[in-house]
């Protein structure tokens, strides 16, 4: 991303671009603030905007090679297209032989193919930007600045609070923020007790505190956020699928402590949240690495078990947290 910022604070431009990577929210951001570096606003003469899988290559290279009119550049953006995922021969062809002076094109991409020959031209041609999850540090300068703008306070620990109900989605995390500013605007801190009112848990993030709940033996709470899941309709094996999930990490967690590594070491090996390890630390302690594996296994087992019709979904899940949540 400093290349790219980099780029717009010089008004030195790659002739194309490629945005991918995970995060949605930076993506299109970038996405704007590019269009605003590059041509002024009211400019629809030299802008040209596509979407979509049904995108017709002949189309956007005719529009490239189109002079702009009464401007210095002529920009095209293209979003999830499906060009880096399946072959585009045509418009590989035209980027591999160079662009005009006058052009740039930027790719915004939600599936890619390194391997593409799209995404080679790019890389040879111009400038490919990853944007990917951010870390949990970041995450918090930001929601900070955020807040701050607005005249807000927080504590550390409720700022963990309200991400770890938000996820990492800085999407996401931008509507929460403002259903808390909405929420508190009276007063000058944001307390634990206005996150837990207004913000909505995401399901991954249920997970984790079902998991907590069968950590901690509290049988009646774990079942409880089940019965959420499923009145919020979801599917009892995507439930399943994150259950195991999140064992198999509080697994790799605890065995990488093992092996020595620090908190922050194991954050860059998992891809976690420096909280989250801390939480699944916590959880870890609670089982040998014999018993965390033993767990993942039954619920692979559970989940052949629903497939082959020997028990129900819901059932499955259920009786699972029954014997995990167990004394």
């Amino acid at each position: 991303m400093k290349s790219l910022q980099e780029d717009i604070k010089n008004q030195s431009f790659s002739r194309v671009y490629l945005f991918c990577g995970p995060e949605a929210y930076l993506k299109q951001q970038y996405k704007n603030k590019m269009r605003a570096a590059l041509l002024p606003e009211d400019d629809s003469m030299n802008y040209s905007y596509f979407e979509g899988k049904k995108v017709a290559p002949g189309e956007v290279i005719a529009l490239a090679e189109t002079m702009p009119f009464f401007a210095d550049r002529r920009v095209i953006i293209l979003q999830n297209t499906g060009f880096f995922k399946n072959q585009c021969q045509e418009l590989a062809d035209y980027l591999g032989e160079g662009l005009p002076e006058y052009l740039c094109m930027i790719f915004v991409e939600e599936e890619i193919d390194k391997r593409s020959r799209m995404y080679k031209a790019v890389k040879k041609q111009g400038r490919i930007v990853e944007f990917g999850i951010q870390d949990s540090k970041t995450l918090m300068r930001w929601v900070l600045g955020i807040l701050k703008k607005e005249g807000k306070n927080i504590t550390q620990k409720d700022m963990e609070l309200f991400l770890s109900k938000t996820g990492s989605d800085m999407g996401n995390i931008e509507r929460e923020a403002e259903k808390l500013l909405c929420y508190t605007m009276d007063r000058d801190v944001i307390t634990a007790d206005d996150i837990e009112a207004i913000c909505t848990t995401q399901t991954t993030n249920k997970i984790f505190d079902m998991i907590r709940a069968v950590t901690e033996k509290n049988q009646k709470k774990a079942l409880d956020l089940y019965y959420d899941l499923l009145s919020l309709k979801e599917p009892p094996m995507r439930i399943l699928f994150l259950l195991a999930r999140q064992f198999n990490l509080i697994l790799q967690v605890k065995e990488l402590q093992n092996q020595g590594y620090d908190n922050q070491g194991i954050g860059k090996k998992t891809g976690l949240q420096h909280f989250v390890v801390r939480n699944y630390l916590s959880y870890a302690r609670q089982y040998t690495s014999e018993q965390l594996r033993s767990t993942v296994e039954e619920c692979v087992k559970a989940e052949e078990d629903v497939k082959t019709g020997r028990i129900g979904d819901v059932m499955s899940v259920e009786l699972l947290l029954v014997k995990f949540s167990g004394n």
